[in-house]
């Protein structure tokens, strides 16, 4: 019998959900996906994410593909499962692909991105975390440079992190500001667990504390997570992109 593998990019604003994946008594992104397509396709689906966002963290462009015995009109479906989901949810774009194609395994690279908010402002504060104190760009782009390349990242993961494998490797890290808004944007080729957030943490930490932009070294070489700072606000940070 025939199957058809289809890939979504998917948006979602993460505030009220438990994260991606599917949990027990709780609700999720994936859960609502799948339920959706259920009520199309009359299938139940193994949706398979390009990643695990965590709760209360947003997307700009998940990836995540599954498979179906049924042929699916693009365009229709598309329309259709947008007019199922939730408000919070949306799916950008459909297309048939490989039947090999895996949504997680196939990723080469992944980027986030985290907003920060210098001013309160009603339009940003279920997307940013509002930070008042003086940031300069240029320093904050001193301390993470030092973070480019592969690295055992397991001070800036959760301590309770299954991975054994906790080298990844960052191609890119900036920090920009445009009118009020900082802009943090990371691009590498895996992600652990919480790392991203703790990377924004730490990073402002050193900064707001005059540490020599050189220690985040040291905090990468101890291995440890009780080296780096505290993770930043879940609901700054978007999975902004993934590349096949």
């Amino acid at each position: 019998m025939n199957k058809y593998n289809y890939k979504l990019i998917i948006q979602y604003d993460g505030t009220d959900y438990a994260g991606w994946q599917f949990q027990a008594n709780a609700v999720t992104i994936q859960q609502k996906m799948v339920e959706a397509i259920k009520i199309l396709i009359g299938e139940d689906v193994n949706l398979i994410g390009s990643g695990r966002t965590d709760a209360g963290v947003h997307a700009l462009g998940q990836a995540a593909n599954f498979e179906t015995q049924k042929e699916i009109d693009l365009y229709k479906f598309k329309y259709s499962l947008n007019s199922i989901l939730p408000k919070d949810i949306s799916a950008l774009d459909i297309q048939k692909v490989h039947e090999n194609f895996n949504s997680r395994f196939d990723a080469k690279r992944r980027s986030y991105i985290y907003l920060i908010s210098k001013n309160k402002s009603p339009f940003y504060e279920r997307y940013s975390y509002q930070y008042y104190g003086n940031l300069d760009c240029v320093h904050l782009n001193l301390i993470s440079k030092n973070l480019l390349g592969e690295h055992d990242f397991t001070s800036f993961c959760k301590r309770n992190t299954k991975t054994e494998n906790k080298v990844c490797n960052i191609y890119n890290i900036h920090w920009k500001e445009n009118k009020g808004l900082i802009f943090f944007q990371l691009e590498a080729d895996r992600f652990l667990h919480g790392m991203v957030r703790t990377i924004v943490g730490t990073v402002l930490h050193l900064f707001k504390n005059n540490f020599d932009e050189s220690y985040i070294k040291d905090v990468l070489k101890s291995k440890n997570r009780e080296a780096a700072g505290e993770s930043a606000p879940a609901k700054g940070l978007f999975l902004y992109k993934v590349k096949y």
